[in-house]
């Protein structure tokens, strides 16, 4: 979103489609803007090593669904990607039939193949500059590592989340031993 800052509720949607395509010899990039100084932007754009070019529009209201802003659908297979049903439910009826949609990291409904509506090679050079526009905003943040770190923590905490869920269980099981098959119901 250019100059306006990010909702939380778009980052979460964001995290959740990178989430839901990261996948071996699948590439993708948020923001892309399509030709050398172009007025189209694919909220996150992704190819695969099969040549495939997947674009997501990312809606996070009614109001931002309809809004006038362009949504730039140049790819084989194209998306919304919106927060909740109750959203798609309001909106369904007019979205076209071959855009697929997500709902969060869920596809609830698929998109049928179309023809690139931009030469290919200016969706790579397009995504090539976007890619290179994030490295350069990582590396002048001063810590080129940051991704390093975040995945160490991320680890840490599925560690973390690994043992607690142990112990709960442990412990389930000891007052299932002590008060029988139906002890949450009596306790609870």
């Amino acid at each position: 979103m250019n100059s306006i800052a990010k909702t939380d509720l778009t980052t979460q949607l964001e995290r959740q489609i990178y989430s839901a395509t990261s996948k071996q010899g699948t590439f993708g990039c948020f923001e892309v803007t399509i030709g050398w100084f172009g007025n189209e932007r694919v909220d996150y754009i992704t190819y695969d090593t099969k040549g495939i070019w997947r674009c997501f529009e990312v809606k996070v209201s009614k109001s931002d669904f309809y809004s006038k802003a362009k949504k730039t659908f140049v790819g084989h297979f194209n998306y919304f990607v919106l927060p909740d049903k109750e959203l798609y439910e309001q909106v369904k009826d007019d979205i076209p039939k071959h855009i697929g949609v997500y709902i969060g990291n869920w596809c609830v409904k698929k998109p049928k193949k179309q023809e690139l509506l931009v030469d290919e090679q200016v969706l790579k050079d397009s995504m090539i500059r976007s890619l290179a526009r994030e490295f350069d905003k990582q590396f002048r943040s001063g810590n080129p590592n940051v991704v390093d770190s975040l995945n160490r923590q991320i680890n840490y905490e599925r560690k973390e989340k690994d043992t607690y869920r142990i112990r709960y269980q442990e412990m389930h099981n000891k007052i299932y031993a002590k008060y029988g098959r139906d002890w949450d119901r009596d306790i609870l």
